[in-house]
């Protein structure tokens, strides 16, 4: 019954132990991010790139956040380029999701360029994870995409649901990126309180973006792979966005205490 109805809403799973072990791999690892961030172990970027012991952090490497950005999200733009030119793109979901993710992180990559205002660093024991983590993520979804071929369409089409929720939020991700980047002049390295858009409900709209992004994903591709590192990464970014909110608490005594982390009214 219950695999009757995921296969409403799901391609069956391809017969590869590798699309299989990347699912598990997938989840598992976010999802143990996700709850070590609760758990006061970051991973180290942004207002957390220097968080951990003095004396270890000494021992790292530190890049630039830009330059660490970069690092994290080139190899995966690039596997998305290569997925337009790899796979048959007469397949209007497999050119969707190629597409989605290649805009995902060229977006991404411009952002790192031109928008925003960086005051850390990164440590590179970090990007490297990241940086393995979204190119293996963007070759998996798409290769298991193809693997797809020659199988039944789900019952249920959600790819335009999904292109829709996609450009929803890579759009929402991209407005409140900007607004982040507006709160501190040029050279400026104090943090702020965030304002406008959806940061009077939440700290972390952003992170809220990106999950709807992510599911946009998952929609259009409609497999298990897709939906394993969807569920994975929001757990990351719940975990990710509480730790965020607790920081914002302990640096500012006047931050709003209805201000929530990821979901309005919510979380």
């Amino acid at each position: 019954m219950v695999v009757t109805t995921m296969l409403t809403y799901i391609f069956p799973p391809p017969p590869s132990l590798f699309i299989t072990a990347m699912s598990v791999i997938s989840f598992t690892s976010l999802a143990s991010l996700g709850l070590s961030e609760l758990r006061g172990k970051h991973l180290q970027y942004s207002k957390f790139w220097n968080s951990g012991s003095k004396t270890s952090a000494a021992k790292k490497i530190k890049l630039s956040s830009r330059t660490g950005m970069l690092i994290a999200y080139n190899p995966a733009f690039l596997a998305g380029v290569a997925s337009l030119v790899l796979y048959p793109q007469e397949n209007i979901r497999i050119l969707l999701l190629c597409s989605a993710l290649t805009i995902h992180f060229f977006k991404r990559i411009f952002e790192v360029l031109f928008v925003h205002n960086y005051s850390g660093g990164m440590i590179l024991d970090s990007v490297l994870p990241i940086s393995l983590s979204y190119f293996l993520s963007t070759a998996t979804v798409t290769y298991a995409q193809y693997l797809t071929q020659g199988f039944p369409e789900p019952s249920v089409d959600l790819k335009y649901l999904g292109c829709l929720l996609f450009l929803i939020g890579i759009s929402g991700n991209f407005y409140h990126h900007y607004l982040l980047s507006k709160i501190r002049s040029k050279g400026d390295k104090d943090y702020m309180i965030p304002k406008g858009g959806l940061f009077g409900l939440v700290i972390c709209p952003h992170y809220l973006f990106e999950i709807l992004g992510f599911v946009g994903i998952s929609l259009i591709s409609q497999t298990l792979y897709a939906f394993s590192f969807t569920i994975g990464s929001a757990l990351y970014l719940i975990g990710r966005s509480c730790a965020t909110r607790r920081w914002y608490l302990s640096k500012f005594d006047h931050f709003p205490k209805n201000v929530k982390a990821l979901i309005p009214f919510v979380l």
